[in-house]
């Protein structure tokens, strides 16, 4: 019988163990992910910010497994790969605070899993208002980092300085305030956050 040197043994064992090693042990509580929504309003987000990106979440892990608290039709948790299969293409990344190892302490861990409870359950806010009785995707992420940590990720900005003149913003504009638009109230955008200098990219699949 052929001798099998030490070495490749251990190659051998080092390949299978990250073969059976969890797709995305690299996430952390408060990383946040990002990706292309497919939802009938994606279009118009992405064409009123010029970014690539419409819709956000914030990982938390549950049972030691990655899961994304989001606002969708409601605020959630949702399994990381499922929330990454509804995304065009499957493709999404993740961000970390650049100095996450000084501020997400298990406390402040803590902190933002227990705020979650403060929105869990509330229905998504289509018309963008800054009130916690409706949340959007981003609005959630920056409130929960804001309340929970005292971290603003991402600047706000009113709605009139976003590109409105593109025919599908205008469509969706009109389908959800008429005549009406609030242009004045403060949003803060998926682009805001994913172009914030207080983040870095961890993980793009």
């Amino acid at each position: 019988m052929k001798k099998i040197h030490l070495p490749v043994v251990a190659l051998l064992l080092s390949v299978l163990s990250a073969a059976a090693a969890p797709a995305h042990a690299a996430l952390k509580d408060g990383d946040i992910v990002f990706h292309t929504s497919r939802s009938a309003q994606s279009l118009a987000v992405q064409r009123a910010t010029g970014s690539r990106y419409s819709h956000m979440g914030i990982v938390l892990l549950r049972g030691g497994k990655p899961y994304v608290f989001e606002a969708e039709s409601t605020v959630r948790y949702t399994p990381l790969a499922q929330w990454t299969a509804r995304g065009n293409g499957g493709h999404y990344v993740a961000k970390r605070l650049r100095n996450a190892d000084a501020l997400l302490t298990p406390g402040a861990v803590a902190r933002l899993h227990a705020g979650s409870a403060d929105y869990e359950g509330r229905p998504y806010g289509l018309t963008f208002e800054w009130s916690d009785q409706r949340i959007y995707c981003s609005e959630l992420v920056w409130k929960l980092y804001q309340r929970a940590l005292g971290v603003r990720i991402g600047e706000l900005q009113k709605i009139r300085s976003f590109n409105l003149d593109d025919p599908a913003v205008r469509a969706k504009m009109r389908e959800r305030y008429g005549d009406k638009v609030p242009m004045d109230e403060p949003v803060i955008s998926p682009v805001a956050m994913f172009d914030s200098p207080l983040l870095t990219t961890v993980e793009t699949r």
